[in-house]
């Protein structure tokens, strides 16, 4: 037997059981844990790692590394990185729509869908005759509209984007699936950045990745008809307080946030859990700072953590929501 460092950690040695990255801060957190599964690196050698998705009818798993302008595509069954698109226009944020497709935020200032045979369809780049920013981040509802944020990130230098004069406001927008008309769903968030729903689309969280003294994600009620956020409902959901830096999110079934999350300190690195209540009850301590997570495998009980340069994985005890 090698003493080679394992596949399945890559960055450590064999971690025993319980994973002692897993950190439980309230018990309700240890209902959503697994003793026997420990974080994986599944891949390293990203320059900034970004938006996962999970497709299950091909068991695979696409991010984008975004100042390589490339989508990578790691193959759940071989262990396989190979290249999924490039250039791609920097790609950030990733989803499928309800009919399986990808659905891509670029910082290239705008909003794609990849369609069955790989051609790909641009659903919106501008709003009233203005260039979008750069669309960061994507879900998509259960009535098949496609909500994302658009800060101006990716056109403030030629590191992930080209740099560029901002022409329309930072956002979140919802575009409507028959009509393809785009509406401007909240205007006044510092810094938009993630964003997810809760378990019944009830509520709306988002990122305010520039709010200060210390960041933020909000949550807004929905409208009666799903199609508009409560603007008056607006409310700090959590404070990630000083030096936390939540970036992308998704929620699992239980109405749990699970967040990509960044720290002063590189000992807080990873991902934070947080209950429906917005109580942080469990981390994920990584070894680089997390930008975004998805949930995937054939349960949809498997964390896919972009963090940096790597990818990493975790079996849980819940699953993740649709549409994210």
């Amino acid at each position: 037997m090698s003493d080679e460092t394992p596949k399945t950690a890559g960055w450590r040695p064999y971690p025993r059981y319980p994973d002692p990255s897993v950190i439980s801060l309230d018990p309700s957190f240890d209902s959503l844990t697994i003793f026997s599964a420990a974080v994986e690196r599944l891949y390293t050698g990203c320059r900034w790692a970004e938006g996962p998705v999970y497709f299950g009818d091909g068991r695979y798993l696409l991010w984008s590394d975004i100042p390589n302008q490339q989508i990578l595509k790691w193959e759940e069954e071989t262990g396989v990185v190979s290249v999924y698109r490039k250039p791609s226009n920097f790609a950030n944020g990733n989803t499928r729509d309800r009919q399986g497709r990808l659905v891509s935020c670029e910082h290239g200032r705008r909003l794609t869908r990849t369609e069955y045979d790989g051609n790909i369809t641009i659903l919106a780049d501008t709003y009233q005759n203005r260039p979008l920013n750069s669309p960061n981040d994507v879900v998509v509802k259960s009535d098949g509209s496609i909500w994302f944020t658009d800060p101006p990130f990716g056109i403030l230098g030629n590191y992930e984007g080209i740099q560029q004069n901002s022409e329309n406001n930072p956002a979140v927008y919802r575009l409507d699936p028959d009509s393809g008309e785009l509406r401007v769903m909240a205007d006044d968030i510092d810094g938009p950045n993630g964003l997810c729903f809760s378990p019944d689309e009830g509520i709306l969280y988002v990122v305010a990745s520039r709010s200060t003294p210390n960041r933020t994600i909000l949550a807004y009620d929905m409208s009666d008809d799903g199609s508009d956020i409560n603007k008056a409902s607006r409310r700090v959901h959590i404070d990630a307080g000083k030096g936390g830096t939540p970036d992308g999110m998704r929620c699992d079934i239980q109405g749990n946030l699970w967040c990509g999350w960044g720290m002063g300190s590189e000992a807080l690195d990873g991902v934070m859990v947080f209950n429906p209540q917005g109580k942080a009850i469990g981390r994920i301590a990584l070894p680089e700072r997390c930008a975004n997570v998805c949930f995937g495998g054939v349960q949809r009980n498997r964390l896919f953590m972009a963090a940096s340069q790597s990818i990493y994985a975790l079996y849980v005890n819940t699953k993740g929501v649709n549409g994210g």
